[in-house]
């Protein structure tokens, strides 16, 4: 089994089948998961249908200290979470290599050249000149050719099949052998043998100078077998591309001030505190804070938006956008592996590599395929020469059976669609974190927004700013400065724009759902919602803004007023969902006064105010005790439990990291159109999954038992099991891409 490493793996890693890799450098290599757990990725090229996917996870599943094992199909890459006492990895690579499969640490791939689509086009090309030339010699046989001449024509296709199951039949062959070497079976053991059998018994024929021989279905069934991994291939090719394409937006390396001078590194090596030269016409490598410099950016990539944004002295800059007019000096906040770029690499990677139930009933219907069809095959033969004696006849039918039941269509049937659908929302700004949401967001039957962030844009205002007495304004500066709640980050700007002293506090909490609470000199100060600022006491009031009340030991020292902006779009993107017939709610920890406005303002009629975080829990809770499928859709640090605990949850790309990593979908740009648009996508997925199911299982339902009664020759065996896999590829492509403009599944439909 040959290991097509991406490009560039090997030149940094050295070649993996001769160095090895050492545990040190799995170790390295791999990511905290925040639990005391590891992740490590592998490249595993030989993997490539169902059967191989359940033999590596299952495999690696055994390793003491692994806790799970995903395969993504698309990249060929394995995401091992791992857990040991003494930090050492287990022995993944070896223990690949045992079953088969050559496997190294994985590396995105860069741009080039795609050497597994070159060698399967090569393959196809040898392939189809073989298939034409023989069926050109196969018609003259059937036109009515001498004893003589059809002999010789016999022996120059069988000459002309020699090349094609050489050269085109390596690419199952090689695959086949290693799985039976080790003990297992896939999808290319019967079409090895199906082929080879074909091919044997042709040349029997054809030394006998019998009348019929089927060399013409031997190398047809490679052809249309290799045109159906080919575009299996470019799909997933096509897919992978949106990471890859992520994935080079972050340049190789970037030039860094050391001692004071510019020195050029790896994106690798640049630590948080670093300062970064970034200069125009550049992408900027990671996240961090401009310190120098005023320019425009290209951050399409972080929010939809394709205009420019300009930036200078303390803004904040992300990895992966583009510098268009002028130099910035940047101070690194994080490394490139935890930038806001690697995790939409991440998260892209993980929809594709998501493997929902229907996808799961695949996987086990092909991993069960093999012995099934060999065991048909065999009955068939064994009927067949009981019935008639004809060994001949029995070994024909039964490489019928064996080349007509292939399950490429089965085993297409999901991955296809969901690589698609991943595409479509990636082109709407989507991101999907988990493989699975897509079949859930299609089940739901009711949306719970969030107020702040979520339906508003989470960009506070402070209206009261010169009310605020300047010493209260310095201790809510000293408060909020460090925290990146939205009402905090009002009042820290509000407060910078002032004179106003900067107090020192001796320790700073942030309580989720409640506010900020300082110690300094034995007082504690509370900023945040009244009732807990001021411990229990709660100055009611009916303004439809956001109150933040900062107090000293509970005693009221100011009364921040605050108000957000509505997301473009929003009454329009609600009033879509309730057409559809979604019931549609706001939760919120946000007083009623102000909850009840926006809720007015959107035509939400069911509306749950002042809940803590524990509360928006309980209100999911019921509703999916209720038997209601609930698609949550909030940003904050409060909002994650519910996030967590909803069928379905999505974020916005501004929610807090934890909001971010609890949710199923993040959507990067600021109209919630987005909402409506994933559910068109995941509802128009469901159904070409159904589809392209009834259409594998109609397709066997109808051909075995026609092979079997010996109504199919070979060659039709051939042509028809690579014609059901291209239709349920193409049913697959006619999953549309809702257009910008439209805000939902009723939209979806309209295409």
């Amino acid at each position: 089994m040959t290991c097509c490493a991406p490009v560039g793996v090997h030149a940094a890693l050295g070649d993996p089948a001769q160095l090895g890799t050492l545990p040190d450098e799995i170790r390295l290599a791999s990511r905290d998961l925040g639990d005391g757990s590891r992740q490590t990725d592998l490249s595993v090229p030989g993997v490539r249908c169902a059967a191989c996917i359940a033999a590596v996870e299952r495999t690696l599943a055994r390793l003491p200290g692994v806790e799970r094992a995903r395969v993504n199909l698309s990249t060929r890459r394995v995401a091992v979470a791992w857990r040991t006492a003494d930090g050492t990895p287990p022995d993944m690579i070896g223990t690949l290599r045992g079953i088969g499969y050559e496997a190294h640490l994985f590396a995105p791939e860069q741009a080039g050249k795609d050497p597994e689509l070159a060698r399967l086009v090569r393959a196809l090309a040898v392939a189809g000149f073989c298939a034409m030339n023989i069926m050109m010699l196969s018609l003259s046989v059937w036109s009515g050719a001498d004893a003589g001449s059809r002999q010789a024509f016999h022996l120059i296709s069988a000459l002309l099949a020699l090349p094609a199951l050489l050269y085109s039949g390596r690419v199952f062959y090689a695959s086949a052998w290693s799985a039976l070497r080790h003990g297992r079976t896939n999808m290319d053991v019967p079409i090895s043998i199906g082929v080879s059998l074909a091919f044997a018994l042709s040349l029997y024929d054809t030394l006998h100078n019998a009348p019929h021989a089927y060399f013409d279905a031997a190398t047809s069934l490679l052809f249309f077998l290799l045109i159906g991994r080919t575009l299996d291939h470019v799909m997933r090719e096509r897919a992978r591309s949106a990471v890859a394409g992520l994935a080079r937006l972050a340049p190789a390396g970037a030039t860094i001030l050391r001692d004071g001078r510019p020195l050029y590194v790896p994106v690798s090596e640049i630590e948080p505190g670093s300062t970064v030269l970034v200069a125009a016409g550049e992408r900027v490598p990671i996240d961090g804070v401009v310190e120098h410099g005023m320019s425009e950016l290209d951050c399409s990539v972080v929010s939809g938006e394709s205009a420019p944004r300009k930036v200078a002295l303390d803004d904040k800059v992300q990895a992966g956008v583009m510098n268009l007019t002028g130099p910035l000096t940047v101070r690194a906040t994080a490394r490139a592996e935890d930038s806001f770029l690697a995790e939409m690499v991440r998260m892209m990677a993980a929809a594709e590599g998501g493997r929902a139930r229907y996808r799961r009933l695949a996987d086990r219907a092909a991993a069960l395929y093999s012995p099934v069809v060999h065991t048909m095959a065999l009955l068939s033969f064994l009927g067949w020469l009981y019935l008639t004696g004809d060994w001949h006849m029995s070994v024909t039918i039964a490489i019928a059976v064996l080349i007509i039941t292939c399950p490429c269509a089965l085993g297409l049937a999901v991955p296809i669609v969901q690589v698609v659908a991943a595409r479509r929302l990636f082109e709407r700004g989507i991101m999907v974190k988990d493989g699975t949401a897509l079949e859930r967001m299609a089940e739901i039957d009711g949306v719970a927004f969030d107020k702040t962030g979520t339906l508003t844009l989470g960009r506070p205002s402070l209206l009261n700013a010169e009310q605020i007495p300047p010493s209260a304004m310095g201790i809510a500066f000293g408060m909020t400065i460090g925290s990146r709640h939205p009402a905090a980050r009002a009042i820290a700007e509000a407060a910078a724009r002032g004179t106003n002293p900067i107090m020192a506090f001796d320790r700073i909490e942030e309580v989720p759902g409640l506010g900020l609470e300082a110690v300094r000199d034995g007082d504690r100060y509370r900023l945040g919602r009244p009732e807990w600022a001021l411990e229990g006491r709660h100055p009611e009031n009916g303004f439809a803004w956001s109150m933040s009340y900062l107090a000293r030991n509970g005693d009221l020292l100011a009364a921040f007023v605050m108000e957000d902006s509505v997301r473009p779009d929003a009454r329009e993107a609600v009033d879509d969902l309730v057409r559809q017939g979604l019931a549609v709610e706001i939760v919120s920890g946000d007083r009623a006064a102000v909850v009840e406005g926006l809720a007015s303002k959107l035509g939400v009629h069911e509306v749950s105010s002042g809940l803590l975080p524990s509360e928006k829990v309980t209100r999911v809770a019921s509703l999916e005790h209720a038997n209601r499928k609930i698609l949550m859709v909030g940003d904050g640090l409060n909002d994650a439990p519910a996030l967590a605990a909803a069928h379905v949850s999505m974020a916005p790309a501004t929610a807090a990291d934890i909001g971010r990593n609890a949710a199923d979908f993040v959507f990067l740009n600021e109209s919630l159109s987005a909402v409506g648009a994933a559910l068109g996508i995941a509802r128009r997925s469901r159904t070409l999954i159904v589809q392209n199911f009834a259409l594998a299982v109609g397709y066997n339902a109808l051909a075995v038992p026609v092979a079997v009664l010996g109504y199919v020759t070979p060659l039709v065996a051939a042509v028809a099991m690579s014609l059901s896999s291209i239709i349920v590829v193409a049913n697959a492509l006619r999953l549309p891409s809702i257009p910008n403009g439209a805000a939902g599944p009723g939209a979806a439909r309209r295409n």
